[in-house]
């Protein structure tokens, strides 16, 4: 291990210094050993999310962060298969927000699916997944096609949905007990995503209709795990559901999951205190971790593991396109124009970060285009120029620049530590900035409900090659946050989304993808890589994050802890 760490240690000594050429890079970890996983004791983790509560528990309510909240206990007709994770020795990172790539998809509630016919997708339940007895809600009893008939209309009727999601869904059956039929109006290459394995894709038990979902006390579902205690700003935990249909084969044996006793999320709002956390073992791994922190950490905690990825969401300012003068696609290109990205990079990240993975991402493979094969015009946004800005600026009719608010969440220590370098660029060409700091609540619903300000930083998940371009740039979507809207745009990417041709749909992704970064909506800033650190004893684990869409549960039931190891260490 020492050996490893010294490497560890080399190499990114050498990333920091030099142009980290392949997007991504990791300390492939030991092995697991063979033997039998150790069963008992808590997991302590400081999650991607560590600095936010659950937003709500209801999922018609259509929070994104639903599957991160109450993925341990719903679960989804499909997941990511465990089995090919890097961790197993496989080459599934599983470190993308949603993405899982057809080969690596396995039947979690569902046990097999079919086409019937071009129009109907027909998915069998697996047998003897029970929903577990839950006081005040429902007797324990075993999963039914009309659970899945009945999410499927509850979040589809619900006011929050967003608009055009399941449009292409005709109706959903129960033919039996087992078997659930989509019926559908036109073809989605979405749809395993959309209502299997995605954001808002969780199965809730038909008798939870009838009670307050937004009462954490009434969440309950399949799943390893059962939320029992929960702290706004403080804690969500999870006991092990002892009744878990689910097993994992270790050594030629089959053994039963999950492991653990318990896992709790650790919600801890500065970023000093959960380094300090991780550091002091009160965690015993947490998931996001910037440059500057993990570098302290690899010097004043040697012990720890690492893994390293390209974060799996943009990060960009959106301008509002609805709003002059950012009606303008000059002044849009001229704000693009006025910053000195590789700069920022040394100066933000130390250089661990790309200039552009967004709004495609490295790991999508053919869809993603590197900005070196990108249209000069794209390449052109992406090029320190402010004496073209201020040319752009004064073309437009603001010669002496303009004043722009910015909003920014106070939540996020990057942003906060990006914006002022970001307005001092600007001020360089006229634009003055003020910069306002939200708690997320507050920044999240300004922009939900439109009444964000002209400018706002923020990031977003990926999700996948198609619905990251219908996500943030198709007209009315509810993260489009610079308010964009081009009718070709739309029609092509419903074209596209209609699209059987996977090398097609391709092809059309990636014009599209040209197009819409050349009306410059956002401007596009570095996407900085993440670290993940946990301690030794945290075993079966290599950094693996979701499952599912923000979804780590299937990640954290097959997590075990050595206890033995974590005692010698001195730390129980």
């Amino acid at each position: 291990m020492k050996r490893a760490l010294a490497l560890l240690g080399i190499g990114l000594a050498v990333c920091a210094l030099a142009a980290c050429g392949p997007p991504r890079w990791e300390k492939i970890p030991e092995p697991s050993p063979a033997d039998a996983p150790q069963y008992g004791g808590e997991l302590n983790i400081g999650t991607m999310f560590v600095t936010l509560s659950a937003l709500s528990w209801d999922p018609a309510d259509w929070t994104w962060k639903a599957s991160h909240d109450t993925g341990m206990v719903r679960e989804q007709l499909f997941a990511a298969d465990m089995s090919h994770a890097v961790s197993r020795g496989g080459p599934l990172h599983l470190t993308l927000d949603a993405y899982i790539p057809p080969a690596a998809l396995r039947g979690e509630l569902a046990e097999r699916w079919h086409w019937e016919d071009p129009l109907t997708f027909v998915v069998e339940l697996r047998h003897g997944v029970m929903f577990p007895d839950k006081p005040g809600v429902m007797k324990a009893r075993e999963l039914e096609a009309e659970d899945v008939v009945q999410t499927f209309n509850y979040i589809n009727t619900s006011p929050r949905k967003i608009a055009t999601y399941y449009d292409f869904v005709d109706r959903v059956e129960a033919r039996d007990a087992h078997t659930v039929v989509f019926h559908l109006k036109e073809f989605n290459a979405e749809l395993e995503y959309r209502f299997g394995y995605g954001y808002y894709s969780g199965i809730i038990p038909r008798e939870a209709l009838a009670v307050d979902q937004r009462d954490w006390r009434n969440v309950t579902g399949t799943g390893p795990f059962m939320l029992d205690r929960y702290l706004n700003g403080n804690v969500q935990s999870f006991k092990r559901n002892p009744d878990y249909w689910d097993t994992e084969k270790i050594g030629g044996r089959e053994h039963q999951l999950p492991y653990v006793d318990r896992v709790t999320y650790r919600i801890i709002k500065d970023e000093a205190n959960f380094i300090t956390a991780l550091r002091t073992g009160k965690l015993d791994m947490l998931e996001a971790i910037r440059w500057t922190m993990a570098r302290h950490l690899m010097e004043s905690t040697p012990e720890l593991q690492w893994n390293r990825r390209l974060y799996a969401a943009g990060t960009f300012i959106a301008l509002r396109t609805d709003q002059p003068p950012l009606n303008d696609v000059r002044v849009r290109r001229a704000l693009n124009m006025a910053l000195d990205r590789n700069d920022m990079l040394k100066l933000l990240y130390e250089g661990q970060g790309e200039l552009m993975a967004f709004p495609q991402h490295p790991d999508f493979g053919e869809y993603f285009q590197p900005l070196s094969d990108m249209p000069a015009s794209v390449q052109e946004q992406f090029t320190y120029n402010p004496e073209k800005a201020r040319a752009l600026l004064a073309e437009a009719g603001f010669a002496d620049g303009f004043d722009l608010n910015i909003q920014v969440c106070a939540c996020n220590p990057g942003h906060m530590d990006g914006i002022p370098l970001i307005a001092d660029y600007w001020r360089r060409i006229g634009v003055r900035t003020t910069i306002q700091p939200l708690e997320y609540a507050a920044f999240l619903s300004a922009m939900t409900t439109r009444t964000h300000g002209p400018a706002y930083m923020m990031d977003t998940g990926h999700v996948n090659p198609t619905t990251t371009l219908r996500k943030n740039f198709m007209t009315g979507s509810i993260w489009n946050a610079a308010a964009y809207s081009n009718p070709q745009f739309d029609a092509d990417l419903n074209r596209l989304m209609a699209m059987h041709d996977e090398g097609k749909r391709l092809q059309l992704a990636r014009e599209l993808t040209v197009r819409v970064m050349d009306d410059a909506p956002y401007v596009w800033l570095p996407t900085p890589y993440l670290f993940t650190a946990w301690w030794p004893w945290v075993r079966n684990y290599a950094g693996e994050l979701n499952a599912g869409a923000a979804r780590p549960g299937p990640v954290y039931a097959r997590i075990w802890i050595d206890h033995e190891l974590k005692h010698k260490m001195g730390f129980e």
